[in-house]
């Protein structure tokens, strides 16, 4: 490696890397191709090994029953046999994820560093979240309610007017109470 942290310089010419690759990708597309005709050849094979040709000119009635019930049969014994192959396959896919799973569980010891405690602004961390669209500072007191002194003291002389509760209770029951509640405009509420 060059002391100066360079790529070294391929030894091949460009020319030569391009004609190397259309061979590579020649050679791949053909392989592709024997490896498509090979399956098709297999799968030819097997439906000749597994279905012979049908015969079905000169049987009578029964014969044609019979020859119907044994392809009924046939079929049953392939959808047992590809539903035996999906759960094996779906079974060793889950056994290959849980392995994968576990791999990464011994390879990928973490240690999660100690966090600190950083003191941030409202400011600071609205510029953080909104980046550029944050404008202005952020008073968070500025859009508190402010609360008189009169208003207490009116609180304070509601509380003391409406005295025992179970009183205020047993005057607003009944017809009459309902009566007092609606002339004074919603009673002592």
């Amino acid at each position: 490696m060059n002391p100066k942290g360079d790529k070294p310089k391929s030894k091949i010419s460009a020319s030569r890397k391009l004609s190397l690759k259309m061979l590579l990708l020649q050679r791949a597309c053909e392989d592709l191709e024997k490896e498509r005709q090979e399956r098709e050849e297999e799968k030819g094979r097997y439906l000749k090994e597994k279905l012979p040709p049908l015969q079905l000119s000169g049987l009578s009635l029964d014969e044609l029953q019979k020859l119907c019930k044994q392809l009924h049969e046939k079929i049953d014994i392939v959808d047992e046999e590809r539903y035996d192959c999906e759960h094996k396959v779906s079974k060793h896919n889950k056994d290959i994820h849980e392995l994968k799973l576990k791999v990464q569980d011994l390879g990928g010891k973490f240690k999660k560093p100690a966090l600190r405690k950083v003191r941030v602004s409202a400011d600071e961390m609205m510029r953080a979240l909104l980046g550029s669209k944050h404008k202005g500072s952020m008073d968070l007191r500025a859009n508190l309610k402010s609360v008189k002194k009169e208003d207490v003291k009116q609180d304070k002389v509601l509380t003391t007017e409406v005295g025992d509760w179970r009183k205020n209770v047993e005057a607003m029951s009944g017809m009459e109470g309902r009566k007092k509640m609606f002339d004074t405009g919603g009673g002592a509420q």
